[in-house]
């Protein structure tokens, strides 16, 4: 599993209905990409859930390099490219992934947290720290879903989870869901991902 994000972060007094306009008009593009395990279509929006920006930042997880490849080079991307200029986009491998009890329900909000590394601690402990947390969160009432990734080039740390209701039990930054593209979900590899 690998995930990734970009994020557009828009000036104060921008329109976001025009991003969700966007997602209305082209969401459903992905809903059958091959290799896609799932994309969701996140906005923040200025004062809402404490967001201190307006931004459109989706969150992919990928099943294939491959299919993520094609997404970014095969012309897809180049659209959002053409439209608001190339967003730097963050990659992080894989580490654990889990359906929630609430796995059958709609994703009303998201939320993310990244996180640096700190040094000198013992990887594997680090590791087995981030899957115990995404064990937790699933376990949460309300979880839809919860993955840990890690970038081992910045030793950064990503927690993501989707919750049916807007009062999730995770800390990070809060989105809301727009839509949810999710045609390789269940082939998503559960539990630790080494």
């Amino acid at each position: 599993m690998h995930a990734m994000q970009y994020a557009l972060t828009l000036p104060a007094d921008y329109d976001m209905n025009v991003i969700r306009g966007r997602v209305a008009r082209v969401g459903h593009l992905l809903d059958d990409w091959d290799g896609l395990g799932l994309k969701v279509y996140l906005l923040r929006e200025r004062g809402v859930h404490g967001s201190p920006v307006n931004q459109y930042a989706p969150f992919y997880l990928w099943n294939t390099v491959e299919g993520m490849n094609r997404f970014l080079w095969g012309g897809a991307f180049q659209r959002l490219v053409d439209d608001f200029g190339r967003p730097e986009v963050v990659r992080w491998t894989g580490l654990a992934y889990e359906k929630g009890g609430g796995a059958g329900s709609r994703a009303a909000v998201a939320v993310r947290r990244r996180q640096r590394m700190a040094e000198g601690g013992e990887l594997a402990a680090v590791m087995e720290e981030a899957v115990d947390e995404t064990r937790r969160l699933a376990g949460e009432d309300g979880a839809v879903l919860v993955a840990a990734a890690v970038d081992p080039y910045r030793w950064e740390l990503v927690h993501f989870s989707l919750w049916a209701h807007d009062a999730p039990k995770a800390e990070g930054d809060v989105f809301q869901v727009l839509h949810v593209s999710a045609p390789g979900r269940d082939a998503l590899p559960r539990g630790r991902q080494w």
